[in-house]
């Protein structure tokens, strides 16, 4: 499942450099993320309702092309890889001209909402994902 988000820069998302902020890019993705959660029917409350969080431990970001304020962008998310306890989702942030300002590899752990431990991910997070080839 592959998911797309339209955001705006906001002028408080600009930094002394007259551009987007670094770590606005991280809350970019995060937003991305939720995203494509809610669009598979697995919001915050429906996790917990199955005795799992997710916890972000792993971001590698490219930074490709600067964004400015006003500047509409596309967040698009989907699922690489998945393990036992862990996932590895794919996501690239990109301009109205289709140019690709940033792109990243999230890794994320399920983890159980009572022993705070890594626990297996859940079957209804784990369809979200590709069969393995």
């Amino acid at each position: 499942m592959k998911t797309s988000l339209d955001i705006i820069v906001r002028p408080t998302e600009i930094d002394v450099n007259g551009h987007v902020n670094n770590a606005k890019y991280l809350e970019y993705l995060e937003w991305g993320r939720e995203e494509w959660y809610e669009a598979g029917d697995l919001r915050y409350d429906v996790l917990k309702r199955l005795g799992v969080q997710t916890v972000t431990v792993n971001i590698n970001i490219n930074y490709r092309k600067e964004c400015g304020q006003g500047e509409r962008l596309t967040v698009v998310t989907e699922p690489e890889s998945i393990g036992r306890t862990s996932y590895v989702m794919a996501q690239r942030i990109y301009n109205e001209q289709h140019e690709l300002c940033a792109d990243a590899i999230v890794t994320s752990v399920a983890m159980d909402v009572t022993s705070r431990k890594s626990r297996p991910v859940p079957e209804e997070l784990r369809r979200l994902f590709p069969a393995p080839a």
